[in-house]
């Protein structure tokens, strides 16, 4: 018969710790999720990047600042000046203050910039629900259709509820429950527990407040 080879594989020696007290047994560390601190503060509202607005805005200036420069130069250089350019001084000249088309183009300005204020001094995307940051690097944010899904799901869960509707605001959640074949009163008070408990675990920065409308199934025929 022939020799295995030297460099076979061969098992390796089990050790009981327990017969050996000085071996100790590796164990991975397990990874836990860290609870949020009970000083955890809110992320804040998320800033919107207004590009299209933006990108309105900065080529609707380039181009009339584009043209104007045009203009300018060409009559610098000895050639007449537009005809708009020369049509809006008569205008602007013969036409008083008060005069409709004037006072109408003036709103139309005044509204388009209080519009571009109104942009620029709030935040936006109001879709997003900012939730609680367990770190200073850590933003996030929860929208408003997957926090009513989480709302709906655990309204359903409630013995005695047949159909749920949330509907999410920034600080409020509408919920519409059709309950059967239990007590009103106690799947209302199952409902309010259940939903409080939910609002709780999404974590949201400011918590909604809850709105429950709770109607039975209604009369058949």
């Amino acid at each position: 018969m022939s020799e295995p080879p030297q460099d076979a594989t061969r098992p390796m020696p089990v050790v009981d710790t327990e017969k050996h007290p000085g071996t100790e047994r590796h164990t991975p560390p397990t990874v836990q999720q860290p609870a949020l601190p009970p000083d955890a503060r809110g992320s804040g509202r998320f800033w919107s990047a207004r590009r299209v607005p933006s990108a309105i805005v900065a080529l609707l200036t380039l181009g009339g600042a584009g043209l104007l420069a045009y203009d300018v130069i060409a009559v610098r250089l000895g050639y007449p000046a537009m005809y708009w350019r020369r049509e809006l001084a008569r205008q602007l000249a013969q036409r008083p203050l008060d005069d409709i088309p004037v006072l109408a183009g003036a709103a139309f300005v005044t509204a388009l910039g209080l519009w571009l204020i109104l942009l620029a001094i709030t935040p936006g995307l109001r879709n997003l629900l900012p939730m609680l940051r367990p770190r200073h690097d850590v933003r996030a944010a929860l929208t408003r259709d997957a926090a009513a899904q989480v709302l709906r799901d655990r309204a359903v869960e409630v013995s005695g509820v047949r159909e749920a509707r949330v509907k999410m605001r920034r600080r409020r959640a509408d919920v519409r429950v059709i309950s059967h074949f239990r007590d009103p009163a106690e799947v209302r008070s199952d409902l309010d527990t259940a939903l409080a408990g939910a609002v709780t675990d999404l974590g949201m920065a400011r918590r909604p407040k809850l709105s429950v409308r709770l109607r039975g199934p209604g009369k058949k025929g």
